[in-house]
């Protein structure tokens, strides 16, 4: 009996040592095939922009294919759960937006992912801004004149956003809460649909990705008054801050991107893909190509990387709850 249990157990053993020299040959093999980069929103828009540039650089870097593929849907709810379910092996990634792992977590209560529990998170890779503009027939100059005529109109100005729950909605709802101001908001299924009725006028303002707003901004189509985030864009230098504004300075609603993989993936391929993505990014050509779009480089460790997923969990946690969305 004794002698059966220390074979039971030297089997065992063995059998893990196995198993854990398999896992680290795999490691050290890493990658032998193309890498697919999960982006859980459309192509075109300017997330699916930042991973086809970054996807082109890492594949150079790892010479292997960085293969994109657009999961859209539910506020990139439905790119996240198919990278959350795939196989813990480097080579199924999620390039997630803020949005995706700490804005719809405290808006549906069905999501099938953990923003904490389903990734591992490899660094972040990009910030940006929404900016807040104004159709021309909004007689406001800047932000401290457009809370003013909000106030002197209460529910009479309105402002578009990308959908229910997505950053250009909480982006309004922040504002509204900060300024004590009296918005009402309209969701449309998109950004494109947004832009359609603000430019023709039957939306008096809207908060968005900066790039999306650049040439019309040029051409007198619409009007900016500020950057949501903490420092104005390079793309748009002379644009201020809604922080810069008397009364807001505690205003910010920056977004930030990274990239994760599956929980339980090896430690020595998250290490060569945090390697590998940070010198991706690091390239000057990098930093010129995303600052035209007014997209900044922003790399982490990924311990930073986690610390930034559970606080802003926990800080939009209490905007939602402000506002009153629910989504489920």
């Amino acid at each position: 009996m004794r002698h059966a249990y220390r074979a039971g157990r030297r089997n065992l053993l063995l059998g893990a040592a196995a198993l854990c020299l398999a896992a680290h040959a795999s490691a050290a093999d890493y990658p032998d095939k193309p890498v697919r980069l999960v982006v859980p929103f459309p192509a075109g828009g300017a997330t699916d922009l930042m991973a086809r540039t970054l996807g082109q650089k890492l594949s150079e870097r790892l010479g292997k294919g960085v293969v994109i593929d657009n999961r859209a849907g539910a506020g990139g709810s439905i790119g996240a759960e198919a990278v959350a379910t795939s196989a813990p092996d480097g080579y199924t990634l999620l390039f997630a937006t803020m949005g995706s792992l700490t804005i719809n977590p405290n808006l549906y209560k069905s999501l099938r992912y953990d923003p904490v529990k389903s990734f591992v998170p490899i660094t972040l890779t990009h910030s940006t801004s929404n900016l807040l503009v104004v159709h021309p027939g909004v007689p406001a100059q800047n932000v401290a004149e457009l809370i003013a005529l909000a106030r002197s109109k209460p529910g009479e100005l309105t402002f578009a956003s990308a959908g229910n729950g997505t950053t250009s909605h909480l982006s309004g709802e922040l504002f509204k809460s900060q300024a004590q101001i009296d918005l009402t908001h309209v969701p449309y299924k998109g950004s494109a649909p947004a832009m359609t009725d603000f430019l023709g006028g039957r939306i008096s303002m809207m908060f968005d990705t900066t790039s999306n707003f650049v040439d019309y901004a040029k051409t007198g189509k619409l009007r900016p008054l500020g950057m949501t985030g903490a420092k104005r864009s390079p793309a748009m230098p002379s644009v201020p801050t809604i922080a810069e504004t008397p009364g807001m300075a505690s205003y910010d609603m920056t977004l930030w991107l990274g990239m994760l993989a599956p929980a339980g993936t090896p430690q020595p391929i998250i290490d060569t893909l945090h390697r590998e993505i940070g010198a991706a990014m690091s390239t000057p050509e990098m930093a010129r190509q995303m600052a035209d779009a007014g997209i900044e480089v922003r790399l982490s460790s990924p311990q930073e990387f986690a610390s930034l997923i559970r606080t802003d969990l926990a800080r939009w946690a209490q905007v939602v709850q402000r506002a009153g969305i629910r989504l489920d």
